[in-house]
């Protein structure tokens, strides 16, 4: 075992409940080009003209460049000038994919223009073959990084390459 790895180890096994609590994650593999079209597929759609917003329910299905998010219902709502989408929330079971890295949770909110993921209830996020799991999940998808809050947890595998989080 490296002494990096010995050191951190230690460290979160004597650093207590604070660093229980909050975890600074990389998300190469989710960085996104937030200026791509956003498509979305599902077996029903309703629109409600007086709070210009759409739901998208059943089976439902969202890429933008290499990202997917699927969930059972995602209600869009639409910016302002009604020019573009504003917001995407996602809800009954979200996965958010890129290329390398996936992660899980009971609900999302994809603020479209600031390029933020915010996941919340029981997040798990697998990079390679490291898993880092939470209650919510805060990803900024023009620069890669992330936090991860709430009770984290992880588990290191010495001599195991694949992804750290």
């Amino acid at each position: 075992m490296s002494n990096v790895l010995r050191a951190l180890i230690l460290a979160a096994l004597f650093a207590g409940p604070a660093l229980a609590q909050q975890a600074g994650v990389r998300f190469g593999g989710l960085k996104q080009d937030t200026s791509l079209p956003v498509e979305v597929t599902a077996d029903q759609l309703s629109v409600d003209q007086a709070d210009g917003s759409a739901l998208f329910t059943g089976n439902v299905l969202v890429k933008q460049g290499e990202m997917r998010m699927t969930a059972g219902s995602i209600r869009v709502e639409y910016a302002e000038s009604g020019q573009g989408i504003a917001r995407l929330l996602a809800t009954e079971g979200v996965t958010l994919v890129s290329p390398t890295d996936a992660a899980e949770a009971a609900e999302a909110v994809y603020t479209i223009d600031s390029g933020l993921v915010v996941m919340t209830g029981n997040v798990l996020l697998t990079q390679g073959n490291a898993a880092i799991s939470g209650e919510t999940l805060n990803v900024n998808l023009r620069d890669g990084t992330g936090t991860m809050t709430g009770r984290v947890k992880t588990v290191f595998t010495p001599g195991k390459s694949g992804g750290t989080p």
